[in-house]
Protein backbone atom coordinates (compact mmCIF):
# COMPACT_ATOMS: atom_id res chain seq x y z
CA UNK A 1 0.00 0.00 0.00
CA UNK A 2 1.44 3.72 -0.89
CA UNK A 3 1.52 5.95 2.27
CA UNK A 4 -1.24 8.84 2.11
CA UNK A 5 1.28 11.64 2.23
CA UNK A 6 3.30 10.02 -0.49
CA UNK A 7 0.16 9.27 -2.46
CA UNK A 8 -0.55 13.49 -2.40
CA UNK A 9 2.80 14.06 -3.59
CA UNK A 10 2.80 11.83 -6.99
CA UNK A 11 1.28 13.00 -10.46
CA UNK A 12 0.51 11.67 -13.72
CA UNK A 13 3.63 11.29 -15.52
CA UNK A 14 1.78 12.66 -18.67
CA UNK A 15 -0.75 15.23 -17.70
CA UNK A 16 0.90 16.46 -13.99
CA UNK A 17 -2.29 16.18 -12.50
CA UNK A 18 -3.23 13.76 -8.97
CA UNK A 19 -3.31 10.44 -8.88
CA UNK A 20 -6.16 8.26 -7.36
CA UNK A 21 -5.57 5.14 -5.60
CA UNK A 22 -8.16 1.98 -6.80
CA UNK A 23 -10.57 0.58 -5.38
CA UNK A 24 -8.15 -2.37 -4.48
CA UNK A 25 -5.25 -0.60 -3.89
CA UNK A 26 -3.20 -2.08 -6.50
CA UNK A 27 -3.14 1.05 -9.05
CA UNK A 28 -2.92 4.40 -9.06
CA UNK A 29 -5.39 5.94 -11.46
CA UNK A 30 -5.58 9.10 -13.51
CA UNK A 31 -8.55 10.39 -14.58
CA UNK A 32 -7.33 12.67 -16.86
CA UNK A 33 -5.57 10.54 -19.05
CA UNK A 34 -7.45 7.23 -18.23
CA UNK A 35 -4.30 5.51 -17.06
CA UNK A 36 -3.90 2.99 -14.28
CA UNK A 37 -0.32 2.73 -13.21
CA UNK A 38 0.48 -0.64 -11.40
CA UNK A 39 1.85 -1.03 -7.88
CA UNK A 40 3.78 -3.32 -7.10
CA UNK A 41 5.84 -4.37 -3.43
CA UNK A 42 4.68 -0.70 -2.24
CA UNK A 43 6.30 0.41 -5.16
CA UNK A 44 4.16 2.88 -7.57
CA UNK A 45 5.48 2.64 -11.61
CA UNK A 46 4.69 5.49 -12.72
CA UNK A 47 6.37 4.64 -16.28
CA UNK A 48 3.87 4.84 -19.37
CA UNK A 49 5.11 1.71 -20.28
CA UNK A 50 4.19 0.11 -17.60
CA UNK A 51 0.21 1.73 -17.73
CA UNK A 52 -2.71 0.43 -19.02
CA UNK A 53 -5.17 2.42 -20.59
CA UNK A 54 -8.61 2.59 -18.87
CA UNK A 55 -12.10 2.75 -21.19
CA UNK A 56 -14.11 5.64 -20.33
CA UNK A 57 -17.12 3.35 -18.90
CA UNK A 58 -14.82 1.21 -16.27
CA UNK A 59 -13.17 4.17 -14.63
CA UNK A 60 -16.07 4.48 -12.19
CA UNK A 61 -15.64 0.28 -11.53
CA UNK A 62 -11.61 1.42 -10.66
CA UNK A 63 -12.04 4.81 -8.30
CA UNK A 64 -12.84 3.69 -4.60
CA UNK A 65 -16.34 4.75 -3.54
CA UNK A 66 -17.19 7.33 -1.14
CA UNK A 67 -19.30 7.16 1.94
Amino acid sequence: MVDVKTLEMLVCPLTKTRLTLSADGTELISVAAHLAFPIREGVPMLSLDEAREIEQGDMGRNLPRLG
